[in-house]
């Protein structure tokens, strides 16, 4: 069985992965590690974790695979330029000197990095480099549960591709057909992402948070839509796309879009970070979210077209639009979906090592179950009895131990019940965006207060940001619409009409922040303003711990699901060692935090009242 460490870097969410024939060992973001969000930095961290996981040193290793290939980049760059000369001399004589001294170069790049990780031999190491698109591929199919499958991927730009659809079989992959740079369904909602405030590569998921606000039956989010498709995007039937560069600002310059073009395209200017959301934001949101949706179903009508096939596995940043992904679902296109839970490009470090496994060592691959081998995506670090309580020691915490397992999750489950919000640190770190009950912070999803508590008091960003809920999988038909299960929290579903309460005629008319605070659901901190919800269904083969703990709070409330959401605050990735935990619960106004099998009171902890010690300032996501 071949030995091979993934690696993404250079750009943003930079990771490592390791996998060991047709076994995931190990897979990190770097950013847990350094606490800088989105890094691009060598995951010198991530790759030591990923070795010390697996037993490894470096010269093990059968291979070291990067997740693209730099020098197609730097094609598509001059190219580019070319194109557009004269446009974009101030940006191309930033970026040439970065690619010509760095990037260029990117195997000595490598080879430096590899030196702090620890001692090798240069010239045993095999050094590879598939594309970016069959890496966003193969961390689809490959752990996918499926012998056989349609691949479709979707993000901003990887050498020259950004979107391909492809197909697996066992162990091989192929790419049938791809859309390439300018034109890009990534780069179009990064677009808006930037025109509304938000920052490109880390905000598009408060783009899609935003979307609900926007009013569908008004006559400015339908104008906007038709902005949109005539002056903007040329939407073919076979769900490619032609930007009209015009209007665009990406391939050349320093800035998205062109500001003034876009005030007199939709009588709105550029937003920014600090001003206030109104309506119009809230419509034009919406007009690019539902945009997008018609491009993701074509470009999946095609995938079915040209393939024939049953099963459809999803890479690619775009992947990660839940909203999209549940039109998706509800087509049904296809009989079942699989969407890699890293789909971002930190996933790209696991496609990139899958990839040569099969494709270049001719790896077997077999499936017998409909389970995935992502195991649950709880790739990361974990920490021992003896290293939690080094930490307690250090911060001189104030805890009580359970020996008893179930003793504290009747006592946890108690506080969640009477609206105390906990943080809940278990077992091995998530690989990926998403926080799915080990690195989680848990709330009460019938308390109507607990969206604004969670926001304003917890994590410290905008109010109107929503939050999911994890439930027992088993349970899924009592709460929403839906009968797949969704362990990653990548499916968008609505909320059972059974469960929600009467709205005034007048509530899509509300005013952003009435509508956000009119109580909509008996689930009101998971039920989003258009009455959808980002879920998560919970295994008790997957996570028994999270599982029980979700089945006593059913017990004592009647109610089997929790607010769950990603334990940091704003600007913060997501925590991944005891101590960023205990710093963060400190930080915050969070009221109890449980690690491993302690627990921690707020009110109990030495100078508790003193949040400013314990705050680090990070860089704004």
């Amino acid at each position: 069985m071949k030995k091979i460490l993934g690696i993404s870097a250079f750009y943003h969410d930079s990771a490592a992965a390791l996998t060991i024939g047709d076994e995931i060992i190990a897979a990190a973001q770097e950013e847990r590690f350094t606490r800088i969000k989105h890094t691009p930095d060598f995951p010198t961290n991530a790759i030591k974790y990923c070795l010390e996981e697996a037993g490894l040193e470096l010269d093990e290793l059968d291979a070291i695979v990067f997740y693209d290939k730099p020098l197609l980049k730097f094609e598509r760059l001059l190219q580019t330029y070319y194109a557009f000369a004269p446009k974009g001399l101030v940006s191309f004589l930033k970026a040439i000197p970065v690619w010509l001294n760095e990037k260029m170069f990117l195997k000595k790049l490598i080879y430096e990095g590899l030196k702090e990780v620890g001692p090798y031999q240069k010239k045993q190491v095999k050094l590879l480099f598939p594309e970016h698109h069959l890496s966003h591929a193969a961390s689809a199919f490959y752990p996918s549960p499926f012998e056989q499958a349609a691949i479709l991927t979707i993000d901003g730009v990887g050498e020259w591709c950004t979107a391909s659809i492809g197909i697996g079989e066992q162990g091989k992959i192929k790419l049938l057909k791809e859309m390439e740079f300018p034109h890009s369904v990534g780069l179009l909602y990064s677009a808006f992402t930037y025109f509304l405030g938000f920052t490109v590569n880390s905000g598009e998921y408060k783009l899609m948070g935003l979307a609900p606000y926007g009013n569908p039956n008004s006559e400015e989010t339908n104008k906007f839509i038709s902005i949109i498709k005539k002056e903007l995007v040329d939407i073919k039937e076979d769900g490619s796309i032609w930007l009209n560069q015009r209007y665009f600002n990406y391939a050349t310059g320093l800035r998205m879009v062109k500001d003034r073009k876009w005030k007199n395209l939709f009588g709105i200017s550029r937003r920014a970070e600090e001003d206030k959301l109104e309506q119009h934001h809230c419509n034009l949101a919406l007009a690019i979210q539902l945009v997008t949706e018609e491009i993701v179903l074509k470009m999946a009508q095609e995938a079915k077209r040209i393939t024939g096939l049953d099963h459809l596995c999803l890479a690619g940043g775009v992947a990660l639009n839940c909203v999209a992904n549940g039109k998706l679902l509800k087509e049904k296109i296809f009989k079942e979906i699989y969407i890699q839970p890293a789909a971002g490009d930190a996933g790209g470090a696991l496609g990139a090592a899958l990839a040569v496994n099969y494709m270049y060592f001719n790896g077997s691959r077999k499936r017998e179950d409909k389970l995935d081998t992502m195991k649950g995506a709880y790739l990361g670090p974990d920490y021992s009895d003896k290293e939690i309580q080094q930490v307690n020691k250090k911060v001189k915490a104030v805890f009580d131990h359970y020996q008893n397992i179930s003793d504290l999750n009747q006592l946890v489950a108690s506080k969640l019940a009477e609206g105390h919000v906990v943080g809940w640190f278990q077992g091995k770190m998530e690989f990926g965006p998403r926080s799915l009950g080990n690195r989680s912070i848990l709330g009460d999803a019938r308390n109507p207060e607990m969206q604004k508590k969670l926001n304003l008091k917890i994590k410290y960003r905008e109010g109107f940001r929503p939050f999911a809920p994890s439930f027992l999988e088993e349970k899924a038909g009592e709460y929403f619409d839906i009968e797949e299960n969704s362990p990653y929290m990548l499916l968008v579903a609505p909320v059972k009409e059974s469960r929600r309460k009467s709205m005034a005629d007048n509530y899509m008319n509300l005013p952003f922040w009435d509508r956000l605070y009119t109580e909509r659901s008996d689930i009101q901190s998971v039920t989003h303003v258009d009455f959808s919800a980002r879920i998560q269904s919970v295994s008790k083969q997957t996570n028994e711990r999270y599982w029980n703990l979700i089945s006593e709070f059913e017990k004592q409330t009647g109610y089997g699901l929790l607010v769950n959401t990603s334990f940091n605050v704003r600007g913060e990735p997501v925590v991944c060692t005891p101590y960023d935990a205990y710093r963060c619960f400190m930080s915050t106004e969070m009221d109890y935090l449980v690690i491993g099998d302690y627990l921690y009171e707020k009110t109990k902890q030495p100078d508790w009242q003193n949040k400013e010690k314990w705050r680090v300032v990070f860089k704004k996501d």
